[in-house]
């Protein structure tokens, strides 16, 4: 059966650099919440990365609302590899030629395993959001139940779209390329 991982940002180095809010042209924010949609967005401009702290730059990191942003060499993997269901929205990142991207996968499945996973919390009608109301509250120690995935290989889990999940086949493939800025973890 296929592993999964949560794709997540390696904060470990002193060096790196720390990607801040998207802004457009004109220097406004750019929605940070949109990327978490599943959905293909046009978004009218090419978001700006500032930067909120210098340093290394990375060919994979989490910007500000854990917004994925990656290098050109990430994309011609997924496409060496074949990977669908994201949406590649060029960006620019602060004083870097790049070409940089977002990375904007364009599905949500319903996986989480409540049981399985150390701790899950749902919003309750108490909690006064209404928006909210039946998706997780708190998701630690997922873990996703792999009969439910199908064939996808980029994905955010249903009710908790801040994870990230990729099957292992990439995960390995992001590994031997040295695609730098990247944790994984088994979910």
């Amino acid at each position: 059966m296929t592993r999964y991982f949560d794709l997540m940002d390696d904060r470990q180095s002193l060096s790196r650099w720390h990607l801040g809010t998207p802004v457009d042209e004109q220097g406004q924010e750019v929605d940070p919440w949109q990327f978490k949609d599943g959905r293909w967005l046009e978004l009218g401009c090419v978001p700006r990365f500032p930067l909120d702290v210098r340093g290394d730059p990375l060919d994979c990191c989490w910007a500000a609302f854990s917004i994925p942003v990656v290098h050109g060499r990430v994309v011609q993997l997924f496409e060496r590899l074949g990977i669908r269901d994201v949406q590649f929205i060029p960006a620019q990142v602060e004083g870097h030629e790049g070409p940089y991207f977002i990375l904007n996968a364009l599905r949500i499945i319903r996986c989480i395993d409540d049981a399985r996973s150390r701790r899950v919390e749902y919003w309750t009608p108490a909690d006064d959001r209404p928006d909210k109301l039946g998706q997780y509250r708190v998701v630690s120690g997922m873990r996703i139940d792999p009969s439910k995935v199908g064939d996808a290989r980029v994905f955010r889990p249903w009710g908790w779209r801040v994870a990230l999940i990729i099957s292992e086949d990439l995960k390995q493939a992001m590994e031997a390329e040295g695609i730098t800025g990247t944790r994984f973890v088994e979910v």
